[in-house]
């Protein structure tokens, strides 16, 4: 059972992290229209209006927790990671963006270990440490990436961390759908209260960005709540990394940013860091017999 669980969440982890990145690239394109937090407000009122209309039947049932304060602050936690992560996108590369932010693995297995009481096994340690080799190589600290911008990502990085940790415990009493809500809500309220001071008209052109991004900000969403819910978190925790390659295809094709030799190895030992996991946390673990 645990060995299934595992693979399912890897497996809605890897959906997450490709239409997150999805995302992230159409976000690049609107930021250098539109203020960074009218983009955010696009996502998270996107997602409010699509979560409501899908759960309508029950929105009273999923408005109902046992945790309002820690949902709140997990809430707190996401719309931090995406306000940070959308403010870097017209400083730095998306690439080099995702990078950094794909940090958070280590700050979540030490995390889940230490708050949640998670095994920290050789075999996570191994593909923590293999991914971050990976992350640090593209990012090659000191060679012109760390720039100030840099610190919007490592903020999002922290944001993030702390936001799986709190999905992650909430996960165990509560469904998905409503941790789905709450994140909804907050981000759609939080953005609200500032968009009178920094509205911009936005172009009819423009009107299929800001519905399509609130959309796949709301399926990333779903997926990665479930995998955190189902799964332990330092376990599928290193496969956040390949959201570096996701970023890296899309910088190719929407912003010709192409990657140099030092990206391309990284990439290789990130993906080679996830395989390994996911071949150890399957397939790694006897099978024990039934009892008679």
């Amino acid at each position: 059972m645990h060995q299934t669980e595992t693979t399912r969440g890897i497996l809605l982890m890897l959906i997450a992290i490709a239409t997150f990145t999805s995302m992230d690239a159409l976000a690049k394109t609107m930021v250098a229209d539109y203020p960074a937090l009218q983009v955010v407000w696009a996502r998270y009122t996107g997602q409010t209006v699509i979560v409501t209309l899908v759960f309508l039947p029950r929105l009273h049932q999923l408005l109902r927790t046992r945790h309002p304060g820690l949902q709140a602050l997990r809430s707190l936690f996401q719309f931090g990671a995406t306000a940070f992560f959308f403010l870097s996108l017209g400083h730095i590369g998306l690439a080099e963006a995702t990078a950094i932010t794909d940090l958070n693995p280590v700050l979540i297995t030490l995390g889940a270990a230490l708050f949640l009481g998670e095994k920290l096994g050789p075999r996570r340690l191994i593909g923590i440490g293999l991914s971050l080799i990976g992350a640090m190589i593209i990012i090659r600290p000191g060679l012109g990436v760390f720039q100030p911008a840099a610190l919007l990502p490592l903020a999002c990085a922290c944001c993030y961390a702390a936001f799986a940790l709190a999905t992650r415990y909430v996960g165990r009493s509560e469904g998905s759908s409503t941790a789905l809500l709450y994140s909804a809500l907050f981000g759609t309220f939080a953005t609200s209260v500032m968009m009178p001071g920094i509205w911009q008209p936005i172009a009819g052109g423009d009107i299929w960005k800001f519905l399509l991004i609130g959309a796949l900000g709301s399926v990333a969403q779903f997926f990665l709540i479930r995998a955190f819910t189902i799964a332990e978190a330092s376990a599928i925790a290193p496969f956040g990394y390949i959201g570096i390659v996701f970023a890296t295809g899309w910088g190719i094709l929407l912003f010709d940013e192409w990657p140099d030799f030092w990206t391309v190895a990284g990439a290789l030992v990130i993906v080679g860091a996830g395989v390994y996991v996911w071949h150890r946390e399957t397939r790694g673990r006897p099978r024990h017999p039934r009892p008679a």
